[in-house]
């Protein structure tokens, strides 16, 4: 029963956090700085995105009851905060019309702690698939602790796959991280209002249904 409910985590976790998904992401967002740089995001990104999936495990279930902020309303507002920067990686990156402009708006950009960080790794996939494993555990500490071994698994994964990000980035050049980042920003747009959706027709109100 144990190992079942291990499995089911770490599936879980897996698909929302996506740790392959993320490395065209993290290429476009750092394509422009250093590999050691590189490497201080990425563990950066995934230390934080544990904290803030360590602290819904343990608080994230009364302190949003408390508030009454119900899990559709988390994904509404990640759904916003990933639109916002979409229409930057769309727009934004179409006015940086030189490489050394380009290169200074990189260099002012933290990008370890959103978008990476929160919400593309603690997404509100990821949150709310936390709160709910954690919460069927009933505060038993074996599969409690089970489930944040799992939640570490696959943020060690996701570590390691923004790590070959570099190559990712030779392989396609500037020019080809250009056209992926315009790309992408318009996938991630479709996402966000995914997420904007699905958090709707978790308030109760009947979209896409005839």
């Amino acid at each position: 029963m144990i190992v079942e409910f291990g499995v089911k985590a770490l599936l879980t976790l897996f698909v929302v956090i996506d740790p392959v998904g993320l490395v065209p992401w993290f290429a476009t967002l750092t394509g422009g700085r250093t590999p050691a740089e590189q490497a201080t995001i990425a563990r950066r990104a995934v230390l934080i995105a544990a904290a803030v999936l360590l602290f819904f495990a343990v608080a994230g279930g009364p302190l949003l009851a408390y508030l009454g902020i119900s899990v559709a309303a988390l994904q509404i507002a990640g759904g916003l905060l990933l639109f916002r920067i979409a229409v930057d990686m769309v727009f934004a990156q179409l006015r940086r019309e030189t490489a050394e402009e380009e290169a200074e708006a990189r260099a002012r950009e933290d990008v370890s702690v959103f978008p990476l960080a929160i919400p593309l790794i603690a997404g509100p996939g990821a949150l709310a698939s936390i709160l709910i494993l954690a919460s069927e555990t009933r505060g038993e500490p074996g599969p409690f602790g089970l489930v944040l071994a799992m939640a570490g698994l696959v943020l060690l994964v996701a570590y390691l796959f923004l790590r070959v990000s570099a190559h990712f980035t030779r392989f396609l050049g500037q020019t080809g991280i250009n056209v992926v980042t315009r790309v992408l920003g318009l996938v991630l747009a479709a996402l966000a209002v995914q997420y904007v959706v699905d958090g709707l027709v978790g308030l109760g109100l009947p979209l896409g249904r005839g």
